[in-house]
């Protein structure tokens, strides 16, 4: 099952985003992150900088490279979206093996 969270009537977020914010936060880059989905950097840049410009607060901050390098991070914000998307996830997938088990009984 796919579920994903519109802002007026455009998608907005969903399992894509979701892997890619997970990917960031464990990775701390983008490209990594992009690397890791077998995506374009360029595609994972716009899917950041929507999420970024759409929410309330940015959900990924980037660091400036340097001596260290750069690299991207998850705000609070990011984390709590993260999180509040993947336990909505857990609880429809509960609620479809209920129904597909109550289903399967009357079979």
């Amino acid at each position: 099952m796919r579920c994903w969270i519109d802002i007026d009537g455009e998608k907005f977020f969903g399992p894509g985003r979701a892997q890619l914010l997970a990917h960031i936060d464990r990775q701390g880059s983008i490209s990594k992150a992009a690397k890791a989905m077998g995506m374009s950097y360029k595609k994972a840049w716009s899917m950041v900088d929507d999420m970024n410009q759409k929410g309330q607060e940015p959900y990924v901050i980037l660091h400036k490279g340097g001596n260290k390098g750069g690299g991207a991070a998850l705000t609070e914000t990011g984390k709590t979206i993260l999180t509040a998307f993947n336990e909505l996830m857990e609880n429809l997938n509960e609620a479809l093996r209920d129904g597909e088990e109550k289903i399967l009984r009357l079979v």
